[in-house]
């Protein structure tokens, strides 16, 4: 005789051991997935279970397997996940590091060039000035895809001023004063700061209200 387990308390449990060793709120997971808090909530307390694509988005966030998810029998949570969970981390903060180097090696190349092939002027600084919005567009690739999004509008404001900064002293080499061009950032980091404080609603509530309106319009036809 077959016996099938119930796999929502499995999976609860698991999402929850996680989630827990990992420090990560039931918000944070649930924004990581396009969800609501509540959803997250619902699976760990086994009222609910993810779809398979879900499953497997949870699984590489923690970077476990989907098995590992299914399983109700394996080893400590906190002996594996944790550890991997560490190796994982620190080896995106090696690589996004070394993306940063990498611009400023470039950056130290063009300068040597450029000072080898002409006589030594103040614009051949630039090369490093310029460098600062492509820094700060490494680190908004990187912390959308690996870190937290929440900090992303502190890397998009540098971003902003680093290429008003670098237009400034471009114009100025050329003997052309836009010192004024500054000003733009004021209310360019007003738009920034507004923007981070928006809420998005999750893909599923979203489809539901779609939904919802689409029935009404059909029933208002008939």
């Amino acid at each position: 005789m077959i016996i099938i387990k119930d796999l929502k308390p499995i999976i609860a449990k698991n999402i929850s051991e996680l989630r827990r060793v990992n420090d990560t709120t039931q918000a944070e997971l649930a924004e990581k997935l396009n969800y609501s808090d509540k959803a997250v909530s619902k699976w760990e307390r086994g009222e609910s279970v993810p779809d398979v694509t879900v499953l497997s988005e949870i699984a590489d966030i923690f970077g476990v397997t989907v098995d590992y998810l299914l399983t109700e029998d394996h080893a400590p949570v906190d002996e594996i996940v944790e550890s991997d969970i560490k190796i994982l981390t620190k080896n995106r903060v090696i690589i996004t590091v070394m993306s940063l180097f990498l611009v400023l090696l470039i950056s130290t190349f063009a300068f040597v060039i450029m000072n080898m092939a002409m006589e030594f002027r103040f614009w051949h600084f630039l090369c490093f000035l310029y460098a600062l919005p492509v820094c700060s567009i490494i680190l908004i690739v990187f912390n959308t895809i690996w870190f937290n999004t929440r900090f992303n509008f502190v890397y998009i404001s540098l971003l902003m001023w680093s290429l008003l900064a670098a237009l400034i002293v471009t114009f100025l080499a050329c003997g052309i004063n836009i010192a004024l061009l500054a000003v733009v950032g004021i209310p360019g980091q007003i738009i920034i700061i507004m923007w981070s404080q928006l809420k998005f609603t999750s893909k599923k509530l979203v489809s539901k209200l779609k939904s919802k309106n689409n029935t009404k319009y059909e029933n208002a036809e008939h």
